[in-house]
Order: C-alpha cells, then structure tokens, then sequence
C-alpha cells in the first residue's frame, strides 16, 4: 500500500486552490472537462504529493460532507496492485463496503469506509498513468518549471474519534486491512489529556495518528474538533520535506502563518536533544521542533488552521532516521493550538 492522492471535499475550490498553490506552493496538474457539471475536482501536486479538490451541488459525497463538516479531507486513495482482490479481502475480514470494484481502462478502483465520514479508495493504474488518469481528469499543460516548496509526499494523518471509539477503530484497521499498531500514548497538558495511537500499513507508507479525548479530564480541543467539525475526521495532514529550514522559509516568504514557540523551549533543547542537523539559532528563529527516537530525530512545524471552523491544519516534517511522531512536542502542539485558538475567540 502507499498514498495515491488525498481528496479534500470543500465548499469553494478555487478559494481552496488559492490557499495551496499561493501558500504552499503546489502546481495545478489537472482539472475536470470544461463544462463538466454540477461535480467539480481539481488536481494540484508536489514531489509525489497528489490532492484532489472536489465542490459538488449535486447528489454526491463531496456535497454531503462539505455540508454537514465543512471542507476535509473526504478520501484516501490508496494505491495497490490489486484493487479487487484488496477490496474483496477487506470485506471478507470485516470492512464496511462503500463502493464495488470498477474498472475504467487500465484502471480500477474500490471503496470501503474508514473513520467517521472518511472513505478510502483502493486504486490500482499501471505505473505510467496519473491520478488524473483515475479521475477522468484533463491534464493541464505546464508552464515551465514550478519551484514549490521542497515538499515531497505525505507523511501520516492525525484523525481525532470519538470518546470510547479509539480502541474500537484501531482494532478495525488492524482486522481489515492488517495495519500495525506502532504507538500508544497518553499526553497531559494542564487539564486536558487525550490518547493517542498509530496504525501502520505494513509498507509503513499509510499511517493514521488516532487521537480520543481522554473524557476524566476537562473538555479540550480534542472535544471542540469534534463539536466543530460535527464527528470524527482528519485534524491535521503531514507533508515530508527533506530540508525543514528551507521549506519554512518559502512558507513564510508566500504568507503561510505558523505557530510559535515559547523561547524556553529552545533554552532545554540542547539537554533534551544534545546534537542536532540544523544550528539551534535557526530552528528558534524559524520556531521549529525537533524529536528523536531509537532511529534518529526528526523536525516538525505546523501551520495555522485557516479553516473557517478552525478545524483542519497542516504539519511539515523532515525525518532524519526518526520513525515516530515527536511525542514530546505533542503537548508543545497542543498548547500553542489551544492559544491560537483562544485568540481567535
């Protein structure tokens, strides 16, 4: 298994459209036929980053879900060599089937359902194909080479689920797809706690942080996420680069807004993580974190929400041998978005 695209249901593409090419640096790629009906999908990448944009006014999931949450992340394509016997195998050990093998071309294509609302598509096209390809879209012709912003393919989504249901969808993941279990974690911050863990595919390419407010403690953002966002779904999506500095610094230069961090952090770092691939000066200028683990360390920074409920927002992250999820800057995370959110207030 590995991500063939991401599709994000919304209620405006091209105020979507705006927000990732302009700030992230993403090139359209392909687009739906002019006059292509009441159903709308639009395709911009990145490196091996594939997201689709789909509006709809008609009957169709992009409407439903942009309706009832706003837009999301709605579908996860899931590229396989074999669509119809990963679908037929998934039923057969529990999955709940959404939408039967089809088969367009070189192309086919199957869906089950997910988390919440989220659905995956499995997809298998021959190595030469596009996602455009899977969708039916047109290609757009390029215009010369696209900068970006040195981001290189997705890296894990945190999905936030209902209290007493983390178990429960962890166990699903693992009886119908055969992910791993590569996580559990309890955070505290203040007064609020939440447990946390990650599911793998065993290609270690498909991974969900699975995130359930822990419900003996105060009401937290966990809580507001799934009051805002009306049930459970993707709180944050994580891109990879290969240089972290670098990649701020485009963000910053095209006005993506990012959080901040206290400069206390940075005063403990060198206790905390003696060695480190970038100078400490700029990881403080810059606000990023950094983590390690048995493998290595990794760096991680994450944006504001611009969602109009204040609900999904992106992370960036470079891995360097690092294989985990930068436990000791979740409850940095967690504060700095319980703040940002409080001002927004």
């Amino acid at each position: 298994m590995e991500i063939d695209y991401v599709e994000f249901y919304v209620e405006d593409v091209e105020r979507i459209l705006a927000w990732l090419v302009e700030g992230y640096g993403f090139a359209v790629r392909a687009k739906s036929a002019p006059a292509g009906g009441a159903t709308q999908s639009v395709n911009v990448g990145q490196g091996g980053i594939d997201l689709l944009l789909t509006e709809s006014s008609e009957d169709h999931p992009a409407r439903d879900y942009a309706e009832r949450h706003g837009d999301g992340v709605g579908d996860i394509g899931i590229r396989v060599p074999d669509a119809a016997g990963a679908f037929a195998e998934a039923v057969w050990r529990g999955v709940r089937p959404v939408t039967a093998p089809v088969t367009q071309g070189a192309v086919t294509t199957a869906t089950i359902a997910g988390f919440g609302d989220v659905t995956h598509t499995f997809v298998q096209r021959p190595d030469d194909s596009t996602v455009a390809d899977v969708r039916g879209l047109v290609a757009v012709p390029g215009r010369g080479p696209v900068p970006g912003s040195g981001l290189l393919k997705v890296d894990h989504f945190a999905a936030c689920v209902e209290p007493g249901r983390l178990d429960e969808t962890v166990e699903y993941y693992r009886r119908t797809l055969d992910f791993d279990l590569t996580l559990t974690e309890r955070i505290v911050t203040g007064d609020q706690g939440m447990v946390i863990k990650a599911v793998q595919s065993k290609s270690r390419a498909v991974t969900f942080t699975l995130i359930e407010a822990d419900t003996r403690m105060a009401i937290g953002q966990i809580d507001r996420f799934l009051k805002e966002h009306d049930g459970p779904g993707v709180q944050h999506l994580a891109f990879s680069t290969a240089d972290i500095l670098t990649t701020v610094r485009r963000l910053a230069d095209q006005g993506i807004e990012l959080l901040t961090t206290p400069a206390a952090y940075y005063s403990a770092l060198a206790d905390r993580v003696p060695q480190h691939r970038h100078p400490v000066d700029e990881l403080r200028d810059l606000n990023v974190l950094v983590d390690e683990d048995h493998d290595g360390q990794l760096y991680q920074i994450f944006a504001k929400s611009v969602h109009p409920r204040n609900t999904i927002f992106l992370e960036i992250i470079e891995r360097v041998g690092a294989t985990s999820f930068g436990s000791s800057n979740i409850r940095h995370l967690y504060d700095s978005v319980k703040a940002e959110q409080e001002a927004r207030d």
